[in-house]
């Protein structure tokens, strides 16, 4: 019954698109699964997002069931994100991914939902004010770190694999920062013990990444802080072993 009612809504919300399109002559015209797809894929090529959007809700709605529906609902992730829907994109690629759990084309639903949260670059704005990314909660950097994993746990050998493993990097990198961020707050408050859960979360999520040698340097501080000498001797021996000797002194006087 839901899903009834969900593509009735799907049907009046591409009639009521399309007719402020000026295609009022077109809405009542069945033009079949292929027709649909065909005048859908024609506007998604020639740029007109939400002229393509509202053919494929229309073959959604109109036929749920057809091999050229599953495609369709692909192509609307796209057409989402392109449109500047983020929520959309995402809510599109998660229900395909639950209707069909065992579609080959899974893999791209992951990626698109990493690539939707992925947010390398500061806008205009953060640039503007140059506002430092590294300060801020990580939320959809966590979402799109984890949508690329688990994309690369369940299909390493997708197409989209290496710019997912490349967009990681960075992703692991950014996170990195952020966790280094939080355990200097700490440090600068008092709260060692704070710090040193933050600094070993990143130590054991976010290997390989060279913002660990902050990370390091931050454990060592907060041992010695605390009067752990031997633990603070520790730290700094995996510091200097892994990135070398550090370019000024660790240890508190």
């Amino acid at each position: 019954m839901l899903k009834t009612i969900r593509y009735l809504a799907l049907a009046a919300c591409a009639v009521a698109l399309l007719a402020g399109c000026g295609r009022r002559d077109e809405i009542i015209q069945d033009f079949g699964a292929e027709g649909f797809y065909d005048r859908g894929f024609d506007a998604m090529q020639s740029g007109n997002y939400a002229g393509a959007i509202a053919y494929f809700q229309q073959l959604e709605a109109r036929y749920p069931f057809s091999n050229l529906t599953r495609q369709a609902q692909l192509d609307l992730i796209y057409l989402y994100d392109r449109s500047q829907q983020p929520e959309a994109a995402i809510e599109a690629a998660e229900e395909f991914e639950r209707e069909n759990p065992t579609h080959p084309r899974v893999d791209y639903c992951l990626y698109m939902k990493g690539r939707v949260f992925f947010d390398q670059a500061p806008n205009i704005l953060e640039r503007m004010f140059n506002i430092d990314m590294t300060v801020r909660p990580p939320k959809d950097t966590l979402a799109s770190f984890a949508a690329f994993q688990e994309l690369l746990r369940r299909f390493p050998d997708s197409r989209y694999a290496d710019d997912a493993r490349q967009r990681m990097v960075y992703l692991r990198n950014r996170l990195t920062a952020y966790e280094n961020h939080v355990a200097r707050y700490y440090l600068e408050r008092g709260a060692h013990v704070a710090a040193i859960n933050r600094t070993m979360y990143a130590l054991e999520h976010y290997t390989g990444s060279p913002e660990l040698e902050d990370t390091l340097m931050l454990m060592v501080e907060a041992y010695d802080r605390l009067g752990m000498v031997d633990l603070a001797t520790d730290a700094e021996r995996v510091l200097m072993e892994t990135f070398g000797e550090p370019a000024q002194p660790l240890r508190l006087e």
